[in-house]
C-alpha cells in the first residue's frame, strides 16, 4: 500500500476514535492509531483502551508524549485537537491523511468545520496540500456515532470515555454523562 491508502487516526480510546478505526477499515485502509498524552487526568484509563483497541482491529500504534503543559478551561485543554493535528503532521513524509473523531453537537471550538477548514489551512501552507486532514463524522451527533458503532459490531466495551479521572470514571463530565444517555454504561 502507498501512503495515499493510509491513515494517521488520532485516537483518545473513547468512542469516537474507535468508530473512526472500524470506518476506514472498512475501506480497506491501513490504519495507524496516534495516542497523545499531554497531561490528561484519565491518561492511563485512555492508553488502557488505546492498547486493547488497536489489539483488537490489529492496527498500529503509537503513543507520543506531549513535554509541556497544556492550559486548561473547565475540562477543556485549550488548543488540544490543533496542536495533534500538526504533531501528527510531522511524524511522516506526505502525502498523508489525518483523522480526528470530532463531530456536531460539541461546545467546543475545535469539533467544528470551521476548525476542520482553518487546520487544512495550516496545513496548506506548510505541505502544498499533500497532508489532509478528515473528520467523516464532523456530521454525526453523538447517538449516531453509537448506532454506527452498534449496526457494525464496534467493541464499545474496550473504550474509556472520562476527562477528570482514570478508572473508575466519574460519572459526572461531560463525556461520562454522554456516555451513559447514550450508551448505557
Amino acid at each position: 500500500m502507498s501512503n495515499k491508502d493510509r491513515v494517521l487516526l488520532l485516537t483518545s480510546g473513547g468512542i469516537d476514535s474507535t468508530a473512526l478505526i472500524d470506518f476506514y477499515l472498512r475501506r480497506n485502509l491501513r490504519v495507524r492509531c496516534i495516542y497523545f498524552q499531554y497531561g490528561q487526568p484519565s491518561a492511563q484509563s485512555e492508553k488502557a483502551a488505546v492498547e486493547r483497541i488497536c489489539a483488537h482491529y490489529k492496527v498500529e500504534k503509537e503513543i507520543v508524549t506531549l513535554e509541556f503543559p497544556m492550559a486548561r478551561r473547565k475540562e477543556e485543554f485549550v488548543c488540544r485537537n490543533i496542536l495533534f493535528v500538526l504533531a501528527a503532521s510531522s511524524l511522516e513524509l506526505p502525502p498523508l491523511r489525518i483523522a480526528l473523531g470530532i463531530h456536531a453537537g460539541s461546545q467546543y471550538y475545535d469539533c467544528t468545520r470551521s476548525f476542520l477548514d482553518d487546520c487544512q489551512r495550516i496545513l496548506d501552507g506548510y505541505y502544498s496540500g499533500t497532508v489532509r486532514v478528515e473528520a467523516p463524522f464532523l456530521d454525526f451527533i453523538k447517538i449516531d456515532i453509537v448506532e454506527y458503532c452498534q449496526a457494525n459490531d464496534v467493541p464499545l466495551d474496550f473504550t474509556y470515555s472520562c476527562q477528570r479521572q482514570n478508572y473508575p470514571p466519574c460519572g459526572k463530565c461531560k463525556s461520562c454523562l454522554d456516555r451513559r444517555k447514550f450508551y448505557g454504561s
